[in-house]
Formats: C-alpha cells, structure tokens, sequence
C-alpha cells in the first residue's frame, strides 16, 4: 500500500492512524499556499494576516461566549485555535460545520502567549478519502482544495 493508502485504510477501519499525520503529505502544497504550521504560530506578530490549516478536532459555541465560536484544528505539528465572531460564523456557517479539514484566514493574536487567530475566512482542504472525525460529533468527509486561497 502507498502511504496515502494506508492512511484511508487506518481512518476507513478505525478512525485513527499510527502512521504520519494526513496534512503531513501535503505540507509542501499549504507552504506554497502560504499556510502556517501551528508550531510556528508563536513567531507570528499579534495583528498579522496569517493562515493556518488543519483537520477540525473540536467546535465548541459556549452559551456564556455570546455567539463566538472557537475551533481547534491539528496539523502534523500540534493544535492551533480560531475564535469566530458571531457576524462571521453566520456568513461562513455552511463550510465551518459541513468540512472535516478547513483552510483558515485571520489576524493573529498573541495575548500572554495564549495564541489564536480572529478568524475572517473558510475554506474547505483535502487531504484524505476519509476525514478524520472532530470530537463534537460532526463527523463529515466532504473536502476539497480550493484554488481561491492562493495568493
């Protein structure tokens, strides 16, 4: 089996994998998209247009955050987070909740060294035949790379 095969067979069989993370194979292409990996977000100045890119772990809408939405997503190289304003959750609703893995815009934030990304757009990423489920219990496989995110 080629890598990429093997990946599909881990997630189609048991929604897990051992082997290299799905954006692992693709991180040439999120480079040449500009895209940062999470572990390079420290580096990143607050106030920044920054990109990141990862497979949804997490959605959560606490009733006490009035509307914010905060997503966690993994790359290969950790867990960065996007805070997403009511405004913008509204507009962008249909891709944030209907894909696995999301390319996502926004201005850095760097406040006592918790980092997050104001997040102003979506948009959905392949990386795998079979995506990797978020913890909230969405668990979506309708993925693909757009080309509009090129600079």
């Amino acid at each position: 089996m080629s890598p990429t095969e093997r990946l599909n067979s881990d997630f189609l069989g048991t929604r897990v994998t051992i082997g290299k993370h799905p954006l692992a194979f693709h991180r040439q292409r999120l480079n040449a998209l500009s895209v940062t990996p999470s572990n390079k977000l420290k580096f990143v100045h607050t106030g920044r247009l920054v990109r990141i890119a990862g497979c949804v772990i997490c959605r959560q809408r606490p009733g006490t955050a009035k509307g914010l939405l905060f997503l966690s997503l993994e790359d290969e190289t950790g867990v960065s987070n996007a805070v997403v304003m009511l405004d913008v959750f509204d507009r962008e609703r249909a891709t944030i909740l209907n894909n696995s893995y999301l390319f996502i815009e926004g201005e850095m934030q760097n406040i006592d060294n918790v980092i997050s990304i104001k997040a102003s757009r979506f948009e959905p990423l392949h990386v795998a035949e079979e995506a990797v489920p978020s913890h909230d219990g969405n668990d979506v496989v309708n993925v693909c790379i757009s080309p509009s995110m090129k600079r």
